[in-house]
């Protein structure tokens, strides 16, 4: 429409992720996204809602970018169960090494702050945590696991990545992180032990 502002909406999303990202969802404020994405604040309410409306846009958008990248990981999971355990935490330590992006993880730290989110976007950000569960949970299990090891596997793996984000975030060095991985790998390979060779366990854990 003519003398109306146009902009970019996926470069805004992005920006607004990046300012929940790297300061949490409590401190930021509609100003803060303001500054982020170039928008002033009627625009803000008026192309994206109020800050719960984009909170969940940018969680689901990060959700859905990372998602993506996880199933990857995971898809040669029914031959290579634990080739692709390993490339899921890839992922993520990748992600958590790369110096133009936030430290620390959205989904883990939305999860931290569900006490002070409204029940909308806490249930939100339930979803988005149990849905690494779920993938996790399919991939083992097409890996050969039991269901019920598939799913204690699946919730324990889950807890572990999120924590990745946590440890960064407090300081823990990239070797410090490679070696709870290696922990939860070692302890895979022992549940998947007489699949051998044919479950890819020639890789040792890192």
């Amino acid at each position: 429409m003519a003398g109306r502002k146009q902009f970019d909406m996926d470069a805004v999303l992005d920006a607004a992720m990046t300012q929940f990202w790297r300061a949490g969802y409590a401190d930021t404020s509609v100003d803060d996204l303001s500054r982020a994405t170039g928008l002033n604040r009627s625009s803000i309410y008026s192309s994206l809602g109020d800050k719960d409306a984009l909170f969940v846009r940018c969680l689901e958008r990060y959700a859905t970018r990372y998602g993506e990248k996880y199933d990857a990981a995971l898809s040669c999971a029914a031959d290579r169960p634990l080739a692709a355990v390993r490339a899921f935490f890839e992922v993520t330590l990748e992600r958590i090494a790369d110096p133009d992006l936030p430290d620390g993880c959205l989904v883990a730290q939305s999860a931290m702050a569900i006490p002070v989110l409204s029940s909308s976007v806490a249930a939100r950000t339930n979803e988005a945590v149990g849905l690494q569960r779920v993938r996790l949970g399919a991939a083992l299990r097409a890996g050969g696991l039991h269901e019920a090891t598939a799913d204690d596997f699946a919730v324990h793996v889950a807890a572990v990545n999120l924590s990745l984000a946590v440890m960064s975030r407090s300081g823990a060095s990239a070797e410090q992180l490679r070696a709870i991985v290696g922990v939860t790998l070692g302890a895979l390979a022992h549940a998947l032990g007489a699949r051998g060779s044919a479950a890819g366990l020639e890789e040792p854990p890192a």
